[in-house]
């Protein structure tokens, strides 16, 4: 064992893409070609990915409030930012692992992606015993320190209880996931989630309609397919991807290859998260106003959410792209391809923001014909909020881009406060006053963290 570990510290990485014993299509070298195809190419995958779980996020809307009623409809999205906070955290700090993989593979250095790999798992399993166990506990306060309705609680809280416990499976699917994208690999994740979410719909409608389990039904489902996703990329991993295998040496816990990961992987996992607690306000404030403004809230957050899909699958992309460029020293392809999905995000954000300026009531209302007057004002603002997509979008590239550029030991002071700014923007953005009348005549309950009707990603956008 250890003298085939020795052999593969000479192993050329790149060899193994060309299939030497991966396999042609289990991992691929992003520093050589076309950026802007490369980019592409990989990004679609992911794009894809995210289209399905929002048109699943969508489709599962739709079955627990035909199949369920308004009030479950709205004990599953009452609690949908304190999932953003919670599961962003986690999802962003898996990404986070995955940087220092994506540079190690770029600069051919074999056992430093197998060193990294193993820290990785170990902090992963030790946010997920730390994560499950402090939000099981705090469900309950959670839920009523948001206002939640009384009518809609107890539902709230047996789907939000069951979506904490499974959060060990969400990050198995991330970290894995995370490490075949640092690979090169995005088609992998994209198939498996295609699956699962097949997988989830069916169990959807099984737990909800045939075997009556009701809320909480929807949420065994969402976790049972996230688990089966986590598993399939596991798999492949063993059988497909052995430059992710860790040979007997590389596991020594090293307190300073853990303190590079935590430093890339904490701040990642806080700006997805930070980005929730405005979130969270606004739907405190909207859990006050009864079940049928929570139904709006989340009829237009979930078409928020599918528009943007692409950004996240641009800075996925351009974050591994520039990871793996970075660590082989290529700095002319990382100011290139940088500056081409900026380019190319900011087009996609102005055409976003005028297709939901302008169809944004029609296209929010198209899933309940027979929401009360309130739920459709509700939905519409939430989707027309997104109209300042082209600077969001713009400034998410760029923070993914400095994400995959940085080399903790010697991060620049430049890219701390970059990598920063974003919460210190978050924390000045505008605020509207409480007891506040907006133009549909709902007094306001709380104060909002919000710009007039824009959303706070949006606003925070406008301090940069």
């Amino acid at each position: 064992m250890k003298s085939s570990a020795n052999s593969d510290e000479n192993t050329n990485v790149r060899e193994s893409a060309a299939g030497s014993r991966a396999g042609k299509s289990a991992v691929k070298s992003l520093t050589d070609g076309n950026p802007l195809g490369l980019i592409v190419s990989f990004m679609l995958p992911l794009l894809l990915g995210n289209i399905f779980q929002q048109a699943y996020n969508m489709v599962d809307g739709m079955i627990v409030g035909q199949m369920l009623g308004a009030d479950a409809l709205a004990a599953v999205g009452s609690s949908s930012s304190v999932q953003f906070l919670i599961l962003g955290l986690c999802i962003g700090t898996c990404a986070g692992f995955a940087i220092p993989i994506s540079q190690r593979f770029g600069a051919n250095d074999g056992k430093g992606v197998r060193r990294y790999v193993f820290h990785s798992i170990i902090l992963s399993a030790a946010l997920a015993v730390i994560m499950t166990t402090v939000t099981a506990i705090l469900c309950m306060p959670i839920l009523r320190l948001m206002q939640t309705p009384a009518n809609i609680i107890d539902n709230a809280y047996s789907y939000l209880l069951i979506i904490f416990l499974g959060i060990p499976f969400t990050i198995l699917y991330n970290m894995t996931a995370g490490m075949l994208r640092a690979v090169g690999n995005s088609r992998a994740p994209f198939i498996f989630l295609a699956i699962s979410t097949f997988l989830n719909i069916f169990l959807d409608m099984f737990c909800i309609a045939v075997l009556h389990w009701g809320c909480a039904g929807a949420a065994i489902a969402t976790i049972a397919s996230q688990a089966l996703s986590g598993l399939f990329c596991l798999i492949y991993i063993l059988r497909k991807v052995p430059i992710l295998h860790i040979f007997r040496e590389d596991r020594s816990f090293d307190g300073g290859t853990a303190k590079v990961l935590i430093v890339m992987g904490l701040p990642m996992g806080l700006q997805y998260s930070i980005t929730a607690i405005g979130s969270m306000v606004m739907q405190s404030a909207n859990n006050s106003l009864g079940s049928v403004y929570v139904s709006g809230f989340t009829a237009g957050t979930k078409l928020k959410q599918l528009f943007l899909c692409p950004f996240d699958a641009m800075a996925t992309a351009i974050a591994t792209f520039i990871s793996q460029n970075y660590g082989a020293l290529r700095m002319d392809r990382v100011k290139k391809g940088l500056r081409q999905t900026v380019v190319m995000s900011v087009l996609y954000g102005a055409a976003a923001g005028t297709v939901l300026i302008l169809f944004g009531r029609n296209l929010s209302t198209t899933r309940r014909r027979s929401m009360p007057l309130p739920g459709i004002f509700a939905a519409w603002d939430i989707s027309t909020g997104c109209s300042d997509f082209s600077t969001a979008s713009g400034m998410r590239c760029r923070l993914s881009g400095i994400r995959g550029a940085r080399c903790l030991p010697e991060q620049s002071k430049w890219e701390r406060e970059a990598l920063w700014q974003p919460r210190l923007c978050q924390s000045l953005a505008t605020r509207r006053s409480a007891g506040q009348t907006n133009r549909h005549g709902v007094r306001q309950r709380s104060t909002l963290l919000s710009w007039g009707h824009m959303p706070l990603r949006s606003a925070r956008a406008r301090w940069i």
